[in-house]
């Protein structure tokens, strides 16, 4: 089996081995992230590939939103790394929503390892129209 010799990812490795436990980083990793609107809708997308459902935690403090997961490094006294490079521990992203946003309604959904979030667009923060309203004029 052919194997790629990145020294840059040795070195992550090694720094994890003195610094952490071995595959488990001993800080919080950032989570990619995709945003968009649909009408009015904004969709936050976070990928969390192996991430079990239940270790996935989302709180809303002052129009912070954040997002916390931990995927578990795999233990067993038969397994011996021979190639460890998915990341492992604690997954966290922390994204301000804004006042248009109705932080109030979101709902979440994850499906084969991506966590999507579905934030109204708050109602004063729609468009709207305004009648213009119309004086008769007086002449004096």
């Amino acid at each position: 089996m052919g194997m790629r010799t990145d020294p840059f990812r040795q070195l992550e490795r090694l720094t994890q081995q003195v610094f952490g436990d071995e595959g488990t980083p001993s800080r919080s990793s950032a989570v990619p992230m995709d945003a968009y609107r649909r009408g009015d809708e904004f969709f936050v997308q976070f990928d969390l590939p192996g991430v079990s459902p239940d270790s996935i935690d989302l709180s809303v403090e002052r129009n912070v939103l954040t997002v916390r997961a931990e995927r578990a490094a795999e233990t067993g006294e038969e397994r011996r790394w021979q190639v460890a490079e998915r990341p492992r521990g604690v997954f966290s992203r922390r994204v301000f929503l804004g006042d248009a946003l109705d932080s109030d309604r979101i709902e979440a959904d994850y499906e084969a390892g991506v966590l999507t979030l579905r934030i109204p667009v708050a109602e004063k923060a729609q468009p709207r129209r305004i009648a213009v309203g119309r004086r008769e004029r007086v002449d004096a």
